[in-house]
């Protein structure tokens, strides 16, 4: 079976249920699409993949401004994830969303999360932090 990677823009709330409950329903989830390899013809796939993470960095953005003003609520977070593709749906891209912008067929279990990546200080707009998918619980410290 092939799979796909996503990016998924996070809340803090979301990082707590996905360590308490092994499982998180994204706001949100962004992949390298047809649409986004027709607007990249000579890119090759990590540049695209580049793209897809840069539009989940962009919905965590707003996501951070809506949010609860907590201490977790002013870092962006994402999460990347392999999926089965089956389950990872690419529907037309209605104007004003992003070319990556595609629909889950239900939950994202921690077993399929492989990385974190979350603003180094509060309310950050610079790069991300990565951190590896077994470091859960400090990402999650981080956001209290």
């Amino acid at each position: 079976m092939s799979q796909t990677r996503i990016y998924l823009p996070l809340t803090a709330a979301d990082v707590q249920t996905l360590a308490g409950s092994g499982e998180v329903v994204p706001s949100g989830a962004y992949a390298v699409t047809p649409a986004l390899r027709s607007d990249l013809p000579g890119a090759d796939e990590e540049e695209r993949e580049f793209v897809a993470m840069s539009d989940a960095v962009a919905a965590a953005g707003a996501l951070r401004r809506s949010a609860d003003r907590g201490a977790g609520a002013a870092r962006r977070v994402v999460a990347a994830a392999d999926l089965e593709s089956a389950v990872v749906i690419v529907s037309p891209a209605r104007p004003g969303q992003a070319r990556s912008l595609v629909r889950l067929q239900g939950p994202v279990p921690l077993r399929r999360i492989v990385s974190f990546h979350l603003d180094e200080h509060p309310d950050g707009d610079g790069d991300l932090l990565w951190y590896d998918v077994t470091e859960l619980a400090e990402v999650s410290s981080l956001l209290r």
